[in-house]
């Protein structure tokens, strides 16, 4: 799926990247570009990862690293078209994409009440910037505040899994 941005618009997308594990088939990577009110702009998936024994022995505490950085975040970001402000994600083994891409990374949780030490809240969400994106949190800050006036940061995850679960029955 790929569409333009409207004229007029700020032309600012935001990448939406996440995992998805499925006992039956695998993991799947799924990543949703939207523009600033949250319309899709592209998405893609990858085919489901078995992990096999020997994969596991081998990577031993790097395979979900590799797995989501590399070989399913990655993967992901290469085929999109945009050039996202920022790639924001729900799964911490998703942000080992952050080696892989030039694009700022950031994680998304939900207000849990716990008091926390790094990142900001926007929203009903906080949000967590890759340490390598650490420097650049205030341009973040504003680009995600900017996105959260349309769109409830973890909502297109969710739309990213059912787009998953419908591909999966078909």
């Amino acid at each position: 799926m790929q569409q333009q941005a409207e004229p007029g618009g700020d032309g600012a997308v935001f990448g939406f990247l996440t995992a998805v594990d499925s006992p039956l088939h695998g993991l799947f990577g799924g990543y949703l570009v939207v523009d600033a009110l949250g319309r899709p702009l592209e998405f893609h998936c990858t085919a489901p990862v078995k992990v096999s024994r020997a994969q596991q022995i081998l990577y031993g505490s790097t395979l979900h690293g590799h797995l989501h950085g590399q070989q399913i975040g990655g993967a992901l970001l290469g085929e999109s078209k945009a050039s996202p402000a920022i790639v924001l994600t729900d799964c911490d083994a998703m942000l080992h994409v952050r080696p892989h891409t030039k694009l700022p990374v950031a994680l998304v949780r939900p207000l849990d009440g716990e008091s926390v030490v790094a990142g900001f809240t926007v929203g009903e969400s906080h949000v967590t910037t890759h340490a390598d994106d650490a420097a650049d949190e205030a341009a973040i800050r504003d680009r995600v505040a900017r996105l959260a006036e349309a769109v409830d940061l973890r909502e297109p995850f969710e739309r990213i899994r059912a787009a998953i679960e419908e591909a999966q029955r078909h």
